[in-house]
């Protein structure tokens, strides 16, 4: 919000709160105070609050106004499934997009599982890059944020369906019903070896690799249980 805006808002206040008295100095504290706000929700936030009382503060535009955004970011079930060239940092910003555009409105109200069905998609504007047409991708480019781009060597583990929780293609994998940050290791796996050109691993010998190695952990174990405890001589 600008200073211009600050005088259009608080036009909007006295017409709603007659009774408020405004200062000549008013609309330049009030313009700082809201500054990384938007008018039109200071303006539905004015009206929100003009309904329960006859005066209306900044502090009390703020806290509707907040609480308005977090509503629509809950309503919204916002679900990044990320991209594996990000780094962290990039990962984080790509997030905090998404919940920015979630809390400006540009993502509508869905319920959980809609939000939670990755196979569902938005078509990027024409042009934008990225090895996701989701949207995450979408919603970054709305705001103004770089898409996420294909980066030579890097491999999409949600590019292929998961064999440990059947998870498909574009859909983040589970664990207990819930939602993982992470992919399981063996669709990680599958998906080197499919970028690479090679057939997934076969889930029987993945089996009997899993119980050699157990086997052969469980010797170790064992075979350091047998060694003599030897003591210093006193």
């Amino acid at each position: 919000m600008n200073q211009d805006e600050a005088i259009m808002l608080l036009e909007y206040v006295s017409a709603a709160c007659p009774a408020q008295r405004v200062g000549e100095f008013t609309p330049d504290v009030w313009g700082e105070l809201l500054a990384p706000y938007d008018l039109a929700d200071a303006r539905a936030a004015v009206l929100a609050v003009a309904r329960r009382q006859p005066f209306v503060s900044p502090a009390e535009i703020i806290t509707e106004i907040r609480e308005r955004r977090a509503e629509r970011i809950e309503l919204a079930h916002v679900v990044y499934d990320g991209d594996p060239g990000e780094t962290g940092i990039e990962s984080a910003r790509s997030v905090r997009a998404l919940l920015r555009a979630a809390a400006d409105g540009q993502i509508p109200p869905r319920t959980p599982s809609v939000a939670l069905g990755t196979a569902e998609r938005l078509a990027l504007p024409p042009g934008e890059p990225g090895p996701y047409a989701g949207r995450a991708a979408a919603a970054r480019a709305a705001v103004g944020q770089a898409v996420p781009r294909v980066r030579e060597g890097v491999v999409n583990p949600r590019a292929i369906s998961c064999r440990r929780c059947q998870a498909m293609p574009g859909a983040s994998c589970t664990a207990g019903g819930r939602r993982m940050t992470d992919v399981h290791p063996g669709r990680l796996e599958d998906a080197r070896r499919t970028a690479a050109g090679l057939p997934p691993i076969d889930p029987a010998d993945e089996e009997r690799e899993q119980a050699r190695r157990i086997a052969a952990s469980a010797a170790r174990a064992a075979a350091d249980t047998t060694q003599p405890d030897y003591e210093d001589a006193t």
